[in-house]
């Protein structure tokens, strides 16, 4: 057996060290999108997972201090998108705190539920949500997919160290 660097020196548990960690796990990138009560509101996750295939199901990671997380408190439907490397200001735009998301630069139209759809993503699916489960500071949100469209064009855009990037081969 080989040592492994760092074994002898171990952190305690932090909110440093979880980031430091997931800094390194690289991670798909998707936008979450709501109809809200002022207009439609998003957010960019890396937390999106699958859950079930029967039925399908995913779910998703929201700080309950996010500024979107009032709108899905409140609604029954999200949408999913799954970016492509070119898509790497979006992907921006929606992580960043005070943003216009659905500004003139965000292409997206109102797709089934009220749900907003936005364009040129590489897949996209409209969700019922079923559950919010308490985690900490954020909330858990599992989604049962309604239907979705997985035929966009493109690479999936990953972030890894703390930057949003292309996947390379």
């Amino acid at each position: 057996m080989t040592a492994t660097s760092g074994l002898d020196t171990p952190q305690l548990a932090s909110p440093d060290l979880l980031r430091s960690v997931f800094r390194r796990h690289a991670a798909g990138v998707a936008v979450i999108t709501a109809c809200g009560e002022t207009g439609p509101v998003g957010f960019t996750a890396t937390s999106l997972t699958s859950v079930s295939a029967e039925p399908p199901m995913l779910s998703f990671g929201i700080g309950t201090g996010a500024s979107s997380w009032p709108a899905i408190v409140a609604t029954d439907h999200v949408g999913v998108h799954i970016l492509g490397e070119h898509q790497q200001s979006l992907a921006a735009t929606f992580a960043r705190s005070g943003a216009d998301r659905f500004g003139p630069s965000t292409a997206w139209r109102e797709g089934p539920e009220g749900v907003p759809v936005l364009d040129d993503v590489l897949a996209w699916m409209v969700c019922r949500i079923v559950g919010r489960v308490p985690a900490g500071d954020h909330r858990i949100v599992l989604a049962e997919v309604l239907l979705g469209d997985p035929a966009g064009p493109g690479r999936p855009l990953v972030y890894h160290q703390g930057r949003f990037n292309g996947l390379r081969d």
